[in-house]
């Protein structure tokens, strides 16, 4: 169900998952995270929807918040018998799973749960198991885990093309495309956009003005336009979105040049592409590239700079983090001037 993805990833087969559920019933106990909460959501109701087929009630239904966990309440929750149902269910929200002091206890409610009961632990978008730890072990050991993953190009397409059709719109795309990269790759996120997108529209079909209009850039995907502009030799424009990024308060300088170091990375890695003849699919498992639209964007961006200029440019954002960490300069000044280093390193030109 889950497939390795990049380097590192292993990534959810949505579809896949539900096919099992329906075909084979729920088990015994979840553990639901990761980035993905529109899918985890979605996945959720259609567990519930399962277990408890007349609808949720307050014999069979229970749900508890954490982050603290009530070991002894849940026990108490699980061995009630269901009444005019065939299950119950048990919903646990927001545990703070790595800090489960009583491991033990866990680990022997977890293996006695009544074949009638369902319970699901569901984590936020931003929380991850710390897999050292004996509670996490042992709910690992004793649960169906699913971590909800970012899908892949294609399968976010698809979706996008039936969320616009929902909406009576059709979508090109280079729109569809170009969507993702600038308003990133959750489905939570998207969502609002596309909504903003179709309303924008004045045709049936979207294109990439109406995405460019009106749809929220993330600060990745500015920051991986700026690079362009300087690649271009627009400096210009590069200034521009520089000026705008740092304009925002919410934007930490700090993590604009992990962004920046980033980019400059995965600009490295396709300089290298090109010189030996590679393709997008080294620079997709080389960097953990999940759409072959960033990676020959890339591509096209690194056709800019020198491979003696990007080892540069690489440098310039580490010798900038430690001052950032280790010196009372401001943090923005010194961003703006790693940033004025690297488009130094092309030869003279404006917009």
């Amino acid at each position: 169900m889950a497939k390795k993805y990049g380097k590192n990833e292993e990534k959810l087969n949505y579809y896949a998952a539900i096919r099992e559920l329906r075909q084979k019933g729920p088990e015994r106990v979840y553990l639901l995270w990761g980035p993905e909460d529109y899918l985890r959501e979605q996945y959720l109701r259609e567990l519930k929807k399962i277990s408890l087929p007349e609808g949720e009630d307050s014999f069979s239904y229970h749900r508890m918040d954490g982050p603290e966990l009530d070991i002894d309440r849940l026990r108490l929750a699980a061995d009630a018998l269901p009444f005019m149902t065939e299950r119950s269910f048990i919903e646990l929200r927001d545990v703070d799973v790595n800090k489960i002091k009583d491991s033990e206890a866990l680990e022997k409610l977890l293996k006695d749960v009544p074949d009638y009961c369902v319970i699901a632990f569901i984590l936020g978008p931003n929380y991850e198991p710390d897999g050292r730890l004996k509670s996490v072990k042992a709910l690992r050991q004793h649960s169906k885990e699913l971590k909800f993953t970012n899908q892949s190009q294609g399968q976010l397409t698809d979706w996008l093309v039936r969320r616009f059709a929902a909406a009576g719109k059709s979508i090109e795309l280079d729109a569809a495309q170009r969507l993702i990269f600038i308003s990133g790759e959750l489905m939570s996120g998207l969502i609002p956009e596309i909504e903003k997108v179709a309303a924008y529209a004045k045709g049936e079909r979207v294109t990439i003005g109406d995405v460019e209009a009106v749809a929220n850039h993330v600060p990745e995907a500015v920051i991986f336009d700026m690079t362009e502009y300087i690649a271009q030799k627009k400096y210009n424009s590069a200034l521009s979105v520089l000026a705008e990024l740092l304009s925002d308060k919410n934007n930490e300088p700090i993590a604009m040049l992990a962004m920046l170091g980033m980019q400059m990375r995965r600009l490295y890695a396709a300089r290298l592409a090109l010189d030996q003849g590679l393709g997008t699919k080294y620079l997709t498992d080389e960097c953990a590239i999940k759409s072959d639209y960033v990676a020959k964007k890339l591509l096209g961006a690194a056709k800019g700079f020198t491979l003696e200029q990007l080892i540069r440019a690489v440098e310039l954002c580490a010798e900038t983090d430690y001052k950032m960490k280790s010196s009372s300069q401001d943090e923005r000044e010194l961003l703006k001037e790693a940033v004025l280093r690297i488009a130094a390193g092309e030869s003279d030109g404006e917009d």
